[in-house]
């Protein structure tokens, strides 16, 4: 049959599968914007001659962190507490970026002259200043930053490579989660310890977020310019895939997988599901009140 998934070495391939990697590369795409301009910001804190080859390094260990990551996920996949942990995580950071840091941040992003993402001051237009910077670094970042490495005059080669390794560990975790959130159970039957036959999403999401995060900020930069609402349609997506792993935790278990079933068409909360994501992808193409800026 020609709608039926393909197998490739235990992995089960189908056409929805792709439809749900194509939502996952918008979400790693918008959600790579902060991750991007916050390693930038930390590389600057370096002499220039410097800078690249901290990303560089940065890129590297984010690759490895990501496969690592990804194998630890299909085990951890077999604990129920991790949909609580990981559903409540999602839900936070949705809920801290819209409700407890919108409109607080100085810097607008924007695409430099050499292509890259930068952010310059909103009232003035002007690069920031390095104290506007270290605000940015402190909003922006998942993590807490040691002050030596926020400071020009502080900062050292190998301990900023930690710094932004440590960033990006932490900004992969909400989309490796969120990779997880859209992964339905293992078909009924299959062995505990057996590798879940829809992993290759999750592998193709986590790396895609590090592709895009050094190479395609820039395109998703362009695509907020014209359509502002984009960025909290991201996290509005955030929000849902964390609700439905919290509800996953609560109503669904190994002897009662499909209490509450979000992947089976001939389900009403399969519909629910997919029309709130449809839903809040849809908020990122709504004008922005008063007007984009320019």
């Amino acid at each position: 049959m020609i709608l039926a998934d393909i197998q490739v070495y235990g992995q089960s391939i189908g056409w929805g599968d792709l439809a749900i990697v194509g939502l996952l590369v918008l979400l790693e795409g918008a959600l790579s914007i902060d991750n991007a301009l916050v390693l930038g910001l930390l590389a600057k804190r370096l002499p220039k001659e410097q800078q690249q080859k901290a990303l560089t390094y940065g890129l590297v260990g984010a690759f490895a962190f990501r496969f690592i990551a990804v194998f630890m996920a299909t085990l951890l996949l077999k604990w129920r507490i991790v949909k609580l942990i990981g559903g409540g995580y999602l839900v936070y950071i949705a809920v801290k970026h819209m409700f407890f840091e919108s409109g607080e941040d100085d810097g607008e992003v924007h695409v430099s002259a050499s292509g890259e993402p930068t952010l310059l001051h909103e009232v003035t237009g002007q690069p920031l200043t390095e104290a506007q910077e270290v605000e940015e670094i402190d909003q922006r970042a998942p993590l807490p930053v040691p002050e030596t490495a926020k400071s020009r005059k502080t900062a050292k080669f190998w301990p900023t490579v930690l710094v932004i390794e440590l960033t990006d560990i932490a900004f992969a975790v909400d989309s490796i989660l969120a990779a997880i959130g859209v992964l339905p159970p293992k078909p009924k039957g299959m062995a505990a310890d057996a590798v879940h036959p829809k992993l290759w999403v999750v592998i193709v999401g986590g790396l895609l977020g590090v592709i895009l995060m050094r190479f395609a900020a820039v395109v998703f930069i362009k695509l907020l310019e014209r359509f502002p609402r984009f960025a909290t349609a991201a996290y509005v997506l955030v929000l849902v895939i964390g609700a439905k792993l919290l509800i996953d935790w609560g109503f669904n278990s190994a002897e009662h997988p499909h209490q509450v079933d979000f992947h089976s068409p001939s389900a009403p909360e399969f519909w629910l599901f997919w029309g709130a994501m449809a839903a809040a992808f849809g908020i990122g193409f709504l004008p922005k009140k008063g007007g984009a800026k320019h």
